[in-house]
């Protein structure tokens, strides 16, 4: 029984349905913070260290490279942590023990996956509970991460100021651990392994083996498992709404922020589009040899090098590129099929230590 939990999710459906400005939107190139739909659970049992009453608030937001399969660098993620990484303390405690987990897939760490840590945030410890490991499960063909593993530190640290100062840490779980568990044995695992106080999760978030459980029966089972549920309102984007755009035939889209949308943005390399749905601009992460520096103002890396997702190919002015630690420089890109070209004025790119095999080398698009 939910005990009008039931009740307040039906309420946040008929809300979205009729009120199409719910949530994190889009006007133009702007963003609209508006307020998102906070679900409680109903009084969770004595066992555990969570406890809740059922609440409705009404909360407001705050405020690579392309190499065939075996090629991709990988670059360890100090700011990620496995299930597997360490063993358990005497206490059965994990990372994430007490926290607040939000639920997802966390490939473009976008403005609707933000959403979720801040909500994660107004109630405890936030954490991102990712899974690794889905292609070679399905047999998915490789593909380029939306943001490089290098990376996703640096985005997760810029979300502080959005979450109470509070930046969230991502917490990995293998998929084939987990694939084929029911609903009810997934949230016995956040509530009894994992020992998370509560999720937060999307209105439209699916789960469990097949994908056969959703965000009401998530409600449900962590009230029988004493953890809190939080759903929340997709982040639409009223940008692609109104200029109706392909959405690709996906029938999942409901005009949601999405990892896919960002993903085609930057093949039409649309960088003002994609820098709306990130929250940022997108940051292309290359690996650099002094054999790429054709001169004191050009660097041309092959796509090999790249760690994560380019633009598509053409010209791109205002950006900025940085090596390593070193202060930005205005530069432009000049994407093609084999080469990602980086041209600029400045000298302090030749100036920079050059003495390493290998440095990383960022690249902003404007």
């Amino acid at each position: 029984m939910l005990c009008g939990g039931s009740r307040a999710l039906h309420h946040l459906s008929d809300y979205h349905h009729h009120h199409t400005s719910i949530g994190l939107g889009f006007c133009g190139a702007k963003i609209v913070q508006l307020s998102s739909f906070f679900l409680r659970p109903s009084q969770a049992k004595a066992s555990g260290s969570c406890s809740y009453k059922l609440r409705h608030r009404m909360i407001s937001s705050s405020g690579f490279h392309y190499r065939t399969a075996g090629e991709t660098p990988i670059l360890h993620n100090c700011f990620s942590q496995r299930e597997d990484d360490h063993e358990l303390p005497a206490d059965g405690s994990t990372p994430v023990s007490g926290g607040i987990v939000a639920l997802g897939k966390f490939d473009a760490l976008h403005v609707g996956h933000r959403e979720l840590a801040i909500q994660a945030s107004k109630v405890g410890t936030p954490y991102l509970l990712s899974f690794v490991g889905m292609a070679e499960v399905f047999g998915w063909e490789p593909r380029a991460p939306v943001v490089a593993k290098c990376d996703r530190k640096r985005v997760l640290t810029s979300w502080d100021s959005y979450c109470g100062n509070k930046a969230p840490v991502e917490y990995e779980i293998e998929f084939a651990s987990v694939r084929h568990l029911t609903p009810r044995e997934f949230v016995e695992k956040l509530s009894k392994e994992l020992k998370v106080c509560g999720v937060v999760a999307g209105e439209n978030y699916r789960f469990g083996y097949k994908a056969s459980g959703d965000a009401s029966e998530l409600v449900r089972l962590c009230e029988e498992y004493g953890i809190g549920a939080y759903i929340i309102s997709s982040v639409m984007d009223k940008k692609q709404d109104s200029e109706k755009r392909d959405s690709g035939g996906d029938s999942k889209d409901r005009g949601q922020v999405s990892s896919t949308r960002v993903r085609q943005a930057l093949a039409a390399g649309n960088m003002s589009y994609v820098s709306e749905l990130l929250g940022r601009a997108h940051r292309l992460i290359l690996q650099v040899s002094t054999g790429d520096m054709q001169s004191g103002r050009r660097i041309s890396v092959p796509r090999s090098a790249m760690l994560n997702l380019p633009p598509g190919n053409g010209i791109y002015k205002a950006c900025l590129v940085l090596v390593g630690d070193d202060a930005s420089v205005p530069c432009s890109v000049v994407i093609d099929t084999s080469y990602i070209h980086v041209e600029t004025d400045d000298l302090r790119l030749c100036d920079s230590d050059w003495s390493q095999e290998l440095k990383l080398l960022s690249v902003e698009f404007g």
